[in-house]
């Protein structure tokens, strides 16, 4: 059985119910998972279908369950029951294989179906199958290089599928061809990701791969298939064009506009912040967070200031306490204080402190002491000892007024308090409250600070009340 594809493939939200009520206009699609099911069924006693066919019947059956709307009869008892066959009794593996991977977008969609197929004797079923060795952890890909230009291969089916799509028109993909674009992506993702040496093979399917990110229509939510193949797949490329000279201009910045490659990206980030799910985004949006670092640190001037200018909090964004807005660097900073998704935390910091110069005191500057100590301090770097430091005009920006260090708000924007002034009773026992504050953080050892109170108090500056 193959592990990695029991993971599922299917859209990032997954159900806890059951399936969901048709939807009336997509009619042909339930109309269509019918016919597919009804074929394999009659095929598992009469056995008419050639190999071919029983793979293609599958295929599309995939294709229409990675989202569980009108795809409902998959998802019921029968069809759960006919996929097991194909999956668990099936000899030939490009069939079960295929037969799983279906099974696995149902498991991972709708969580009724997991009762439905242990309750169909499938448990020990799939335990079995992974006593079985796969024949495939034998293969040497570098002998498929240079005897099979597997390389060239890759390059050539998505150089073809980059030629379905025409400047100035959106394209949406045929299912058949989005899950064969999905699979040379992934296919190219893993060879990269094993066999680096054999990186820069794939060099000259880089400016096919940004030409469809950029003409293709973003799905919703944005990343789903092909979309985060597309961006997984140029993770570990070389999109810098150390090892090879394929081309004299780099497709990431081309000439006629040297900032579309990255508004693309960013925009997908956009989108996918508001529509994914905190928990999704963990995985979903770590790869993104990657490649526009990466980007970032080899791009030109150009589009570096136009990734600080899109990505980090800008003038208005001080008018409220720093994440408090509603623009991306909000809600970016926002996701990076989430407790639910560690990765997703650093991602967003690292990217924020590196647009920052990976300098600690114009990224204190730019996101406030309450979204930049944390990251600071587990990366081992110092915090600026002062917040006037990190606000100063040596940060390399001048703000219109003083910045509240802590909340990122300026000082003229803050509310006022109108209500009455503290007695001096109130003020005595503000002061021992802070007495009491500091001494106990004392006590900790985690910071070495010195007690205010206990300052003035030697210093002369308290006076003794009746």
């Amino acid at each position: 059985m193959d592990t990695l594809e029991l993971q599922g493939e299917g859209t990032a939200t997954a159900s806890s119910g059951a399936a969901q009520p048709a939807n009336p206009r997509n009619l042909e699609k339930l109309i269509e998972v019918n016919h597919l099911l009804s074929t394999l069924r009659a095929d598992l006693e009469q056995k008419s279908l050639q190999t071919s066919q029983r793979i293609e019947t599958l295929q599309k059956l995939r294709v229409h369950g990675r989202k569980p709307e009108n795809a409902e009869p998959i998802y019921e008892k029968e069809g759960i029951a006919t996929l097991s066959a194909y999956g668990f009794d099936e000899p030939e593996a490009i069939i079960y294989r295929e037969a799983l991977r279906c099974l696995a977008n149902a498991l991972l969609l709708e969580k009724a179906t997991r009762q439905r197929f242990v309750d169909l004797g499938n448990g020990r079923k799939a335990a079995e199958k992974l006593k079985a060795s796969d024949p495939r952890l034998h293969l040497d890909f570098d002998k498929l290089f240079s005897e099979c230009s597997l390389g060239e291969s890759i390059n050539n089916h998505i150089h073809r599928h980059s030629k379905q799509f025409s400047k100035g028109k959106k394209k949406k993909l045929t299912p058949i061809d989005e899950l064969a674009l999905s699979e040379t992506l992934k296919l190219m993702f893993n060879i990269t990701n094993y066999y680096p040496h054999h990186t820069t093979t794939f060099s000259p399917a880089i400016p096919h791969i940004l030409k469809i990110l950029s003409l293709i229509e973003i799905p919703t939510p944005p990343l789903q298939a092909p979309v985060n193949y597309l961006i997984n797949s140029l993770l570990n490329l070389d999109l810098e064009a150390e090892k090879s000279k394929a081309f004299s201009t780099n497709p990431l910045f081309p000439k006629f506009d040297q900032n579309c490659n990255v508004d693309k990206l960013i925009n997908i980030l956009d989108q996918a912040v508001a529509m994914h799910k905190p928990s999704h985004l963990e995985t979903l949006v770590v790869p993104l967070l990657t490649l526009l670092r990466k980007i970032y640190s080899f791009a030109p001037e150009g589009p570096r200031k136009y990734m600080e200018w899109l990505l980090l909090p800008e003038d208005n964004d001080h008018d409220l306490p720093i994440g408090q807005s509603n623009t991306l660097s909000s809600r970016l900073l926002r996701l990076s204080t989430s407790p639910v998704a560690p990765s997703l935390r650093d991602g967003i910091s690292a990217l924020m402190f590196e647009l920052s110069g990976s300098n600690a005191s114009d990224f204190v500057r730019n996101v406030g002491y309450g979204f930049a100590a944390g990251f600071l301090m587990s990366h081992d770097m110092a915090i600026p000892e002062s917040a006037k430091e990190a606000y100063s005009s040596k940060a390399g920006k001048e703000f219109s007024s003083a910045i509240n260090p802590v909340t990122g708000q300026r000082f003229d924007a803050e509310p006022v308090d109108t209500g009455p002034e503290m007695t001096e009773e109130e003020k005595e026992r503000e002061a021992e409250r802070l007495f009491v504050l500091f001494e106990r953080l004392r006590a900790t050892g985690v910071v070495n600070v010195e007690n205010p109170v206990r300052t003035a108090v030697e210093q002369g500056r308290i006076e003794e009340l009746d």
